[in-house]
């Protein structure tokens, strides 16, 4: 397993060792051994799994409190992946990494507790499956707005497919602070 590091510390990109032959392939999505020995001790308590069509934008997504912790994956398609900063407090406050996605690079995504997080489907469709550190909280669901100006995420598509939820998200700066985590150095 490889471990890439991006510009916000906490997400990483991870990288499977891949066992394959013509027969097809097999790899460890998750080993807690193996993560925590990497530095991600983690414990699970929820996995979801969905499926968009090309265009579809999910995001920028967040439970607060009750942050959620997620470890994301494609089994079906592609989709550019996007974790933002929205600890109050944190060197890297406002600011988002993506990472492209895919059943091909089998890449998996570690977005921290205290980040949200958004994906925007490239290919006809996708098979998506999240990981989560805390049980789903319809109290503590929120969202950021996908295309706030000040956060100036690239996505890769002008026009997505966006749910009612995504159309109506508040722009970060207009979210109350409480409603944000709070950066613990």
């Amino acid at each position: 397993m490889k471990i890439i590091k991006t510009a916000l510390p906490g997400c990483v990109v991870i990288e499977p060792l891949v066992h394959g032959d013509a027969r097809g392939f097999f790899y460890e999505s998750f080993h807690a051994g193996k993560f925590a020995a990497a530095g991600l001790d983690l414990d699970f308590v929820q996995c979801n799994v969905s499926r968009s069509a090309h265009g579809v934008l999910r995001g920028l997504h967040y439970q607060w409190p009750q942050p959620q912790g997620k470890l994301v994956n494609v089994l079906e398609g592609e989709v550019y992946d996007v974790a933002v900063d929205i600890r109050v407090g944190s060197p890297s406050f406002g600011q988002w990494v993506a990472a492209i996605l895919s059943a091909d690079n089998k890449r998996h995504f570690w977005i921290p507790e205290g980040f949200a997080h958004g994906f925007v489907v490239l290919s006809a469709q996708a098979t998506f499956s999240y990981q989560c550190t805390a049980l789903y909280d319809r109290d503590a669901d929120a969202a950021i707005r996908w295309n706030d100006a000040r956060i100036g995420v690239d996505w890769p598509l002008a026009q997505p497919l966006l749910s009612d939820k995504d159309q109506r998200a508040p722009l970060l700066a207009e979210v109350p602070r409480e409603r944000l985590p709070v950066f613990v150095a």
